[in-house]
């Protein structure tokens, strides 16, 4: 019997390429689902928030069953064969929307559907069966990081019904300096200010340091240069709600591609570190 409340995920999922092209996320990906279940029992649901499903007036999407959104250009055609249709859960979906509208963040279930790439490239890895129901939460476009953190918090109970609440998006994300025209292999060695952006993120979490990471603009060192914008790092803060209060939070996974953009995984609240040692080698 697995009684302690699942920790919430933040995940890096870079690239769309992770799906099709083997690499040290992509593995953690295909260890982290059995890990998970090993340590908690398998989830009866994800509810997950990614930067690519953003909107001025958001909404949770309560399908019965999600397509599988190729929401990118110019890549193989191979990644635009993978498809990860998978069933939604339409009660879950509306239970999370009077959670959150309960706590003063209005966001109306609706019955569509949908999963882009920051949600089923992760998820295709973690649970390659395509059984497992899906709730995407889309992001709302100007909700910074205090009202993702209270968004989070509001979907605490979950925790406790063996639902998995995950934030996607990547720690580090400036993609002009990843397309530039010498693009940097994806082996290429970490520059310096994404090494200190990712240094800071992790001791920040290590001390629980809250006000800090909420302040990250002002105090978190080559901000502008890692987040141009900062809709792949808002989702940490709604994965880290989903744990409660001033949450423990655990860096489960950590990896550079392209020399800049951070593959680095979080899982927060009291069974982070369970997790954490889980998946040490």
């Amino acid at each position: 019997m697995h009684t302690a409340p699942l920790p919430s995920l933040y995940l890096s999922h870079g690239s769309p390429m992770i799906a099709v092209e083997d690499s040290p996320t992509q593995r953690f990906f295909k260890q982290l689902g059995p890990v998970f279940e090993s340590c908690f029992g398998r989830p009866r649901a994800v509810v997950i928030m990614s930067p690519h499903s953003m909107s001025r007036t958001p909404v949770v999407l309560g399908a019965a069953r999600h397509g599988t959104l190729h929401d990118f250009g110019g890549f193989p055609e191979a990644l635009y064969q993978v498809q990860y249709n998978a069933p939604g859960d339409t009660a879950l979906a509306q239970r999370v929307s009077e959670l959150l509208s309960h706590s003063g963040h209005p966001m109306p279930c609706v019955p569509e559907g949908g999963l882009d790439h920051g949600i089923w490239t992760p998820l295709m890895h973690l649970w390659p069966d395509v059984s497992m129901p899906v709730v995407p939460v889309m992001l709302p476009a100007l909700a910074g990081p205090v009202e993702l953190l209270r968004m989070g918090q509001a979907l605490e109970p979950l925790a406790h019904e063996q639902v998995l609440v995950i934030g996607s998006g990547s720690l580090t994300h400036n993609l002009h300096r990843v397309f530039a025209s010498a693009m940097p292999a994806v082996d290429a060695p970490e520059a310096g200010d994404c090494a200190a952006f990712r240094r800071w993120v992790h001791l920040q979490a290590q001390d629980l340091n809250w006000q800090a990471l909420l302040d990250w603009r002002a105090q978190a060192p080559h901000a502008l240069a890692m987040h141009p914008t900062d809709e792949h790092w808002r989702p940490f803060y709604f994965a880290a709600g989903a744990a409660g209060q001033h949450p423990d939070a655990r860096r489960i996974h950590a990896d550079v591609e392209f020399g800049c953009l951070s593959m680095d995984a979080y899982a927060f609240g009291p069974s982070a570190a369970r997790l954490l040692q889980a998946l040490r080698p």
